[in-house]
């Protein structure tokens, strides 16, 4: 069996080559950071958006599986269903992006350079940093309650679904009616909610944006 022979000046060589290629490549600048942020917090926009959409369609499929003249009832229940996996595959991707916001928004403030020897630019510069971060911390406060909401909702609809799915007669339909009420009533307020959130998000993209325009909907490589 040939033996394979070990180069240690070439294998040096290869070890210094792929550190300056990461060092030269790997590295990002504060204006990287800001649009990666931004970028992030244009795709829990979106997310929020497609979310507060996809209540009304539920809430349509709802209103008409449960409306007392209902003729055919499976063909609501499936309409239905399948408004529930939309509306769950939604909250999904929203906790997805908003936890990669949330990492993407600490990287940029903790790594913010103000390693500056004037101390009237470093002063200038903090009170930035201090004014821009003020600005994210109010998506958070504006999303409490969210959260919350949108998980209970999404169980509400869920069970109502799974309920439906053992008993789809008139009478199994008049008896989840209350609960279905209510969910209609929740899935209204959580869009309410969604609002201040949305504010909060635009007003801060737009205190951040680099270079004087909007770079865009995020890349997949911006959510990595």
């Amino acid at each position: 069996m040939k033996k394979l022979s070990f180069q240690p000046a070439s294998f040096l060589t290869a070890l210094l080559l792929g550190a300056i290629a990461c060092l030269t490549g790997c590295a990002t600048t504060g204006m990287d950071r800001a649009t990666n942020t931004t970028n992030s917090m244009q795709t829990v926009e979106g997310d929020y958006k497609q979310a507060s959409i996809q209540i009304v369609a539920t809430r349509a499929s709802l209103e008409d599986l449960i409306k007392p003249d209902q003729i055919d009832m499976k063909k609501a229940y499936d309409a239905y269903t399948a408004d529930v996996v939309k509306m769950e595959n939604s909250g999904k991707q929203l906790d997805t992006h908003t936890d990669r916001m949330s990492v993407k928004g600490n990287d940029y403030f903790t790594e913010w350079d103000n390693s500056y020897t004037d101390p009237e630019i470093r002063e200038l510069s903090e009170r930035r940093r201090i004014e821009i971060r003020e600005g994210y911390v109010k998506i958070s406060e504006a999303s409490i309650g969210v959260k919350g909401s949108l998980k209970s909702y999404l169980t509400d609809i869920r069970e109502i679904q799974k309920y439906l799915s053992n008993d789809l007669t008139p009478q199994g339909i008049e008896s989840i009616r209350p609960v279905a009420q209510r969910a209609l009533t929740d899935g209204d307020t959580l869009r309410e909610a969604v609002k201040p959130v949305l504010v909060a998000i635009d007003r801060v993209k737009a205190d951040m944006v680099q270079g004087g325009m909007n770079k865009g909907p995020a890349t997949e490589g911006d959510h990595k």
